[in-house]
C-alpha cells in the first residue's frame, strides 16, 4: 500500500507541476493593448491629464477616437482637432494636430496645450484596462480615458 501511494504521489506531482509552472501565480492580465483590448474604433472620454506630477482635469467635451485606418479626431477641451496616428500593439504615436482655432478661458486653452503637448511628443506606451486607457509617454506624463458612451 505504501508503493501505491509513493507512485501515485509522483505521478499527480508529473502532472500537476507542469502545469503551476505554465499557471503561474501572478496577475493573468498586464493591462498592454492587445487584439483582445483594441484602442481603435472607440470613443474615448479624456479623463485628466498629468504633465509634470500635476494632474489637470479635462473639460467634458475632451475626447479621442483612433481608426483602424490611421486617422485621429477629437477634441482637446475647446478645439477640434485631427491628425494622423500609428498602432503597434501597445505603442501609439500621434503626428501633428491640425486644430480648430476657438478661443476659450485660460483654464480650458492651459488643459488644451497640455494634452497637445503630451499626445503629440513622441510614443506613447498604451495600458488598457477594462473601460479604462492610459497614454504615458516618454517623459512618464499621463492622458487618461475612459469609454465614451458611444464607444
Amino acid at each position: 500500500m505504501n508503493r501505491y501511494k509513493q507512485r501515485v504521489s509522483l505521478v499527480m506531482a508529473a502532472v500537476l507541476l507542469p502545469c503551476a509552472v505554465a499557471c503561474g501565480g501572478g496577475k493573468g492580465d498586464s493591462g498592454a493593448v492587445s487584439v483582445q483590448q483594441p484602442v481603435t474604433g472607440i470613443d474615448w472620454r479624456v479623463d485628466s491629464v498629468t504633465v509634470g506630477g500635476t494632474t489637470r482635469h479635462a473639460p467634458a467635451s475632451a475626447r479621442l477616437r483612433i481608426e483602424e485606418d490611421g486617422s485621429a479626431s477629437g477634441n482637446l477641451g475647446c478645439n477640434h482637432f485631427s491628425a494622423r496616428a500609428t498602432v503597434h500593439g501597445d505603442r501609439i504615436t500621434i503626428g501633428g494636430l491640425r486644430t480648430t482655432r476657438m478661443a476659450c478661458g485660460e483654464e480650458r486653452m492651459a488643459f488644451e496645450r497640455a494634452l497637445a503637448r503630451t499626445l503629440t511628443t513622441g510614443t506613447l506606451t498604451a495600458e488598457r484596462e477594462a473601460a479604462a486607457l492610459t497614454l504615458t509617454d516618454g517623459d512618464g506624463d499621463r492622458v487618461h480615458l475612459s469609454r465614451g458612451p458611444s464607444g
